[in-house]
């Protein structure tokens, strides 16, 4: 198992000529040996590394989600660090000026296989910077985390475009960064000069544990693998008064509020039939964000058979159950999210404000999944050409 990275330092030329480079990087931008690409990059005689990006939580992903980060220089190389994740919409792009500087912008961070994970936004408004500036993208690919076979989700509504979804694929989309680049650029028409240096050794079917490959954390609260598989359906709570387990050791499996009896909503949630995956009453206690320091009731997520199982099903059974129980205590989010502030966040992350509106009319779990898994068919058009393994 090779990455996008271990291939493109045996020959640089090859991939990028000898331009100048600028390189997208986080913490998950390491080799087989866990050296940073940075690094590497910056002493390789036939790569001339002028300037780093970095996506949300930072090059060295220190903040936490939606925290600003501002430009510095790295602490190694002493190169510029760009951040786009500051605290406008405009900060997640590069800028024109900025791009004069490089003649090739090369990308290479760990996604989750979710939608919502805005790493993949923030790669494709860097194509879309590039396209206008005229310069190369260059891909370095990764595995698909979570497998590159099962899909689940839907699409976008017009008007509900945000960082968490520029496009209509769905929330568990099955496909690499670089699979994601080529749907983007194609069917999406971003049209920027484009090249994907993919992976070699990986199997669509493969989940990361089968990769050999060392977990790096992508975010400061996607500590494993295990966040990685329930993400695509439980960060739709972000969507709401509840509290996804940021602050807990186990975010995204553990959820909760000081309202919720544990063993009440482990019993409802047990109800909906939900396949590969069992629910254990439990108590968190977070440390910070959402009821940081208050006792609540919880339920911890145990996916028992990840082959089977349906992130984003079990994560709108999460909300219909928690709305069902506590309707007078569950609430949607309303602060700003992602910088927008004209919608509810849950309809941000769903894509269609259809979801909350038959949640919040007690429609059963098939007529809900009916509305949330519809619309995707610019994605179902245009993913097979985009994709690179078999």
């Amino acid at each position: 198992m090779r990455t996008g990275l271990d291939r493109l330092l045996e020959e640089p030329k090859r991939w990028l000529g000898k331009p100048r480079v600028g390189l997208l990087a986080n913490p998950t931008t390491v080799d087989s040996n866990l050296d940073h690409g940075v690094d590497l990059l910056h002493r390789h005689p036939d790569v001339d590394l002028r300037l780093l990006f970095g996506p949300e939580h930072g090059i060295r992903a220190t903040a936490q989600d939606m925290a600003g980060v501002d430009d510095a220089h790295d602490p190694v190389t002493g190169l510029p660090e760009v951040s786009l994740y500051g605290e406008t919409f405009e900060s997640l792009s590069p800028t024109p000026e900025q791009l004069e500087q490089i003649d090739v912008l090369v990308f290479d961070v760990q996604d989750v296989g979710a939608r919502y994970y805005t790493y993949a936004a923030t790669m494709a408004l860097a194509m879309r910077a590039a396209r206008g500036a005229g310069i190369k993208v260059v891909v370095l690919d990764r595995p698909n985390p979570i497998g590159g076979t099962q899909i689940e989700g839907g699409g976008l509504e017009p008007g509900l475009e945000n960082f968490c979804c520029l496009y209509p694929v769905p929330q568990r989309h099955g496909m690499t960064v670089g699979e994601l680049a080529r749907l983007y650029n194609d069917t999406f028409a971003i049209g920027c000069e484009l090249e994907v240096v993919p992976c070699e050794g990986w199997r669509r079917d493969a989940y990361f544990d089968e990769t050999g490959l060392p977990w790096i954390m992508p975010s400061p609260n996607m500590p494993t693998l295990e966040t990685a598989v329930v993400y695509p359906g439980m960060c739709l709570l972000e969507g709401t008064n509840l509290s996804e387990g940021r602050g807990t050791t186990r975010p995204f499996e553990l959820f909760g509020a000081p309202f919720i009896d544990g063993r009440r909503l482990a019993e409802e949630l047990g109800s909906y039939d939900l396949p590969g995956v069992a629910f254990r009453p439990c108590t968190i206690q977070p440390t910070f964000q959402k009821f940081a320091g208050q006792s609540c009731g919880a339920v911890q997520i145990h996916v028992t058979d990840r082959s089977v199982f349906l992130p984003y099903r079990t994560g709108i059974a999460a909300l219909l159950a928690v709305k069902t129980l506590w309707p007078d205590d569950f609430a949607w989010r309303t602060e700003r999210y992602e910088f927008r502030d004209d919608v509810p966040a849950i309809d941000l992350l769903t894509g269609n404000n259809a979801v909350r509106e038959a949640i919040d009319a007690g429609e059963s779990l098939d007529a809900v999944m009916q509305i949330a898994c519809s619309g995707t068919e610019a994605y179902d058009a245009g993913r097979e050409a985009a994709l690179l393994y078999d």
